[in-house]
């Protein structure tokens, strides 16, 4: 009995094979059909290939969500240069709670260099040039960078310090912890000094005449040193003879996480609107001498994920480009088969075909035909029966007439 049910059971699942299979003796190869089946694997091959090797790279997420940090602090990260003598600036932060940092609050320096960039500068300004106008025209290379990890720090010891003479710039690089709320960061002239109703800087023992605040930015970011963020001002330089322009850079700031490959940290991204004028107080145009960072942060947050693409998209498209290029192939193999044939049968139909005789040629064989075939024509129409073979000398006469 349960032989039986066996027997059945596989005669049931026989009948549902959706992959019949045929004997080789009905199977015929061609060679159409060889070099189809080359070009057809080697396809697949390559699709095959190219799709693990997709497969394998990554690709950027973004997120943008709500940022709920309100007790962090923010870190200020600057390397700038100011043509003007370490001695006669001054930098700091005033934030919108009246809080003033100073740099002896950080870890902020001065260095007296010269502003003429070295050769090591000038080969880090054209690189940072070129991927900011790059990202400019494509932003798929901003993917690129977080992938790569690509650091647009500034190297330690870089500035110039190899020139002739007396240095006539002031180097200010370092970094600055203040709350994380908008604030103005500003280089103007003169040390600042403690002020009970304010914020004020002594510029008393420096004459305006002796102003210069052509300035290079080097470096300048918030929060941890990201790898991949290429900062809009990094690389920036402004060179004027006015001794009373006032630079001003309205800053933007967004917290972005990095969750890539190459860096797992909290930073922050910035967009920048510049503006520049020339002060003249008789004009209107009133104001300090000097370069001032106003910035301001975004309450949303920007996460950036490295992802892979699903194994399930995987092996879909493998199935997707396996199947249809077989399915493609066979039709283009049927295709050729019935051109082939059909053009080969045409051939041969016309290579084959009997010559047929002319009219003129008919008739004369009509008019013209031998006495024998005259003579049975005759005795047809008359009813008379004539012998259908005459007796040859080596033959008896033969028996059999037309009846």
């Amino acid at each position: 009995m349960r032989r039986l049910n066996r027997k059945q059971t596989l005669k049931v699942v026989k009948e549902l094979d959706a992959f019949p299979k045929i004997p080789e003796s009905y199977q015929e190869t061609s060679s159409t059909g060889g070099t189809l089946a080359l070009l057809t694997f080697s396809l697949i091959i390559i699709l095959v290939i190219s799709e693990v090797r997709y497969y394998m790279q990554t690709r950027m997420k973004y997120e943008y969500n709500v940022d709920t940090d309100l007790t962090s602090k923010l870190r200020i990260n600057l390397d700038i240069t100011v043509a003007m003598k370490c001695g006669w600036i001054g930098a700091d932060v005033v934030d919108v709670s009246g809080m003033t940092t100073s740099p002896a609050q950080g870890a902020l320096g001065e260095e007296a260099v010269f502003f003429e960039m070295s050769s090591e500068q000038r080969e880090r300004q054209r690189l940072l040039q070129m991927i900011k106008s790059s990202l400019k025209d494509e932003h798929a290379i901003q993917d690129l960078l977080f992938q790569t990890g690509f650091d647009s720090s500034p190297s330690k010891g870089h500035a110039n310090k190899a020139g002739k003479g007396v240095p006539d710039a002031c180097r200010i690089h370092g970094t600055l912890v203040v709350n994380k709320v908008a604030g103005n960061f500003h280089v103007t002239v003169g040390k600042s000094i403690p002020h009970p109703r304010g914020h004020a800087h002594l510029a008393m023992m420096v004459e305006p005449s002796q102003y210069n605040f052509s300035h290079r930015i080097d470096h300048l970011s918030f929060g941890e040193l990201a790898p991949g963020i290429i900062n809009p001002l990094d690389g920036d330089e402004k060179v004027t003879p006015d001794n009373r322009k006032m630079y001003q850079y309205f800053l933007q700031i967004v917290p972005t996480k990095l969750n890539t490959r190459t860096a797992r940290m909290n930073s922050h991204q910035f967009a920048v609107t510049e503006k520049e004028r020339t002060l003249d107080h008789n004009a209107g145009s009133h104001g300090v001498a000097g370069v001032f960072f106003k910035y301001d942060l975004s309450s949303l947050q920007i996460t950036v994920n490295e992802v892979h693409e699903p194994y399930w998209q995987f092996l879909v498209r493998l199935c997707g480009i396996v199947g249809g290029i077989f399915a493609t192939s066979g039709i283009l193999h049927s295709f050729l088969e019935f051109i082939v044939s059909v053009v080969c049968c045409r051939y041969k139909l016309g290579s084959k075909k009997p010559s047929q005789p002319s009219a003129a040629q008919a008739h004369h064989q009509l008019d013209h035909g031998t006495p024998q075939q005259q003579t049975n024509q005759q005795s047809l129409s008359h009813g008379t029966p004539q012998p259908i073979n005459q007796p040859g000398p080596s033959q008896p006469n033969s028996p059999l007439l037309l009846q």
